[in-house]
């Protein structure tokens, strides 16, 4: 009778088990998807169109590499690069001066309005720097790294200053 007893105890707990595990798999199990979670990062609104602005070709040209002359004619280099300030505004032209073939040449930077571009749209048409080739001459290195300093239209050299 006792056996009786264990038998039936022993299956009235298994059979319970079985129910249990029974009814855990016929529970539905949380998704991924059913779980809270964060609130989607909201897209940026779609950026509005560019806009566009056409210009002639007779308009506007690029000038680097352009030669450029003196008021008398004279050959005072090409223009290598451009120098804008932190608000984006053109300040200056450095312009590749003297000697032959890169041999013997150095850079100096110019007043951007110690320039005039005439017809630049023409390749063949010069650009003309309002100084002297003494002038030129007389002026310091331009050096990346270091103060610029600029010769200006009337001559004078100018250090191009920045705010801190």
């Amino acid at each position: 009778m006792r056996s009786k007893r264990w038998f039936i105890l022993l299956a009235a707990c298994f059979l319970a088990g079985a129910a249990v595990a029974s009814h855990a798999q016929n529970e539905p199990q949380p998704t991924p998807s059913a779980t809270p979670k964060e609130a989607p990062a909201k897209e940026p609104p779609p950026a509005p169109p560019p806009s566009v602005t056409i210009i002639a070709p007779k308009e506007a040209h690029g000038v680097l590499g352009r030669d450029v002359r003196s008021p008398t004619d004279e050959d005072m280099g090409r223009i290598v690069d451009v120098i804008v300030d932190r608000a984006g505004v053109v300040r200056a032209a450095v312009i590749d001066f003297g000697g032959f073939l890169g041999v013997g040449s150095r850079k100096i930077v110019v007043e951007w309005n110690a320039l005039h571009f005439g017809q630049v749209a023409n390749k063949g048409a010069r650009i003309t720097l309002e100084l002297t080739k003494e002038q030129v001459k007389a002026a310091p290195e331009y050096k990346e790294d270091t103060p610029i300093v600029v010769l200006g239209a009337a001559g004078s050299l100018e250090p191009l200053q920045f705010d801190h």
